[in-house]
């Protein structure tokens, strides 16, 4: 009996992860911003450990690095598509970008403010 598409197998949700795995990849090789956003994240990460931040700010933590590099997934996937459709330079694609990558920074710039209000208190308690 032939299975159809909308059939849950194991063998399928497990390649489903492997294209999706191989996509952030993707994201980490081609994108510097990609690579700066993971290296904040382990210094985040890293600072946490060390300063024994609550669950509740860990959970805040964590939301911001997931809300940044989806921002960046998504980013970086509309970039290329774009790309793919409209080849020649165009100042409607140039807006679409910009915006996107606008969207990228806010959530970016909230990581960082929510990092502040996280990190600043443990680190004022150090000095």
């Amino acid at each position: 009996m032939k299975k159809s598409p909308e059939q849950f197998t194991l063998r399928a949700r497990l390649a489903s992860m492997r294209y999706a795995i191989n996509g952030l990849l993707q994201v980490i090789r081609s994108e510097h911003n990609a690579r700066i956003h993971m290296v904040a994240a382990v210094i985040a990460i890293i600072a946490g450990i060390l300063l024994h931040i609550s669950r509740i700010e860990w959970m805040l933590v964590l939301f911001c690095f997931g809300l940044v590099f989806a921002s960046e997934i998504i980013n970086t996937a509309l970039e290329k598509m774009i790309d793919l459709v409209i080849p020649q330079k165009n100042e409607h694609v140039k807006i679409i970008k910009d915006i996107s990558a606008g969207a990228v920074l806010v959530s970016a710039i909230i990581a960082f403010i929510t990092g502040l209000i996280i990190f600043i208190p443990y680190l004022a308690r150090l000095l």
